[in-house]
């Protein structure tokens, strides 16, 4: 639900922007600002693609899992998207997913923010999980001890004996 609603106001966002920039410079200047973010978007996917697709290529030569590239070839494609949309918010941060040292930036950007977000969810679900296993110890030796001592009071001590699984034929003498 959060990203929906942080989707749906940025989307708000960039046509504000948008159509705040075109109320300022006009319609036509506008179109072609928006085309021509657009083919740039291309032009630059196409020369980091490219490029890309070959450092993986060599990395899965050599033996190696081309990680880094993979994870280079889905900001590509999510900088592009987001260059194609029309929006100056959007082509902005699909530039910042297009260009390669702002792409690094941003990339250790969210490895930190993940960072944080992970440390916060594994707090709290470690101390749920702690109070779930002293509520079923709990609970756990309780019922340990009644049954020990119902089975003590009604069966007596255990029988020992051999088992015979009728799956497998009897022995014989």
């Amino acid at each position: 639900m959060p990203l929906l609603l942080f989707f749906s106001l940025f989307t708000l966002l960039d046509f504000v922007v948008l159509f705040s920039v075109g109320s300022q410079i006009g319609l036509l200047p506008t179109l072609l600002l928006v085309l021509a973010t657009g083919f740039t978007g291309l032009y630059l996917i196409r020369q980091q693609g490219t490029a890309t697709l070959l450092r993986a290529r060599e990395r899965m030569a050599q033996g190696e899992l081309p990680s880094s590239e993979l994870l280079t070839g889905a900001a590509l494609i999510f900088g592009g998207a987001l260059m194609l949309a029309p929006g100056f918010l959007s082509d902005a941060l699909g530039l910042l997913c297009v260009m390669p040292g702002a792409r690094r930036l941003l990339a250790r950007l969210l490895a930190l923010l993940n960072l944080r977000w992970l440390a916060t969810v594994t707090r709290q679900n470690s101390s749920a999980a702690q109070q779930d296993e002293a509520r079923h110890d709990a609970g756990w030796q309780q019922h340990g001890h009644e049954a020990e001592r119902q089975r003590s009071d009604e069966q007596g001590p255990p029988l020992e004996g051999d088992f015979i699984s009728r799956d497998e034929p009897r022995r014989r003498g």
